[in-house]
């Protein structure tokens, strides 16, 4: 994945941190924990703790911190369902799909799923 271009969403160039504040937000506001979040995105990205703080302190922008994931998880696939009004399992562009993945995992996490059914396993 190439740096942000003319023609891409401007999520592509955003930071991560500036959105990372509203995960957060959003997850605590129906009592869930920071550490979920951080949970659902180490799980996604392959990134450790350390990583994943170096990623916000630095203020990589959303293309950068997928295209430099570790290990993205390839369960990930298994993420179904509508978010911002678009199944995120059709989604044709990667970037565009890995931020989609992680909205749907905070929504879910939000809702009050359990984290074993957000941290996808195969059946």
């Amino acid at each position: 994945m190439a740096k942000p271009t003319e023609g891409k969403h401007r999520i592509y160039s955003m930071p991560v941190a500036s959105v990372y504040p509203h995960y957060i937000t959003k997850a605590e506001r129906k009592g869930r924990h920071k550490d979920e979040v951080d949970q659902i995105i180490r799980w996604h990205t392959g990134y450790s703790q350390q990583a994943l703080e170096e990623r916000l302190a630095r203020e990589t922008d959303f293309e950068t911190f997928f295209a430099e994931a570790p290990a993205l998880n390839p369960n990930r696939s298994l993420i179904t369902g509508v978010i911002c009004g678009v199944k995120v399992q059709d989604i044709q562009e990667d970037t565009m799909r890995e931020i989609r993945y992680l909205d749907k995992m905070v929504d879910e996490l939000a809702k009050g799923k359990a984290m074993e059914k957000i941290l996808r396993q195969p059946a």
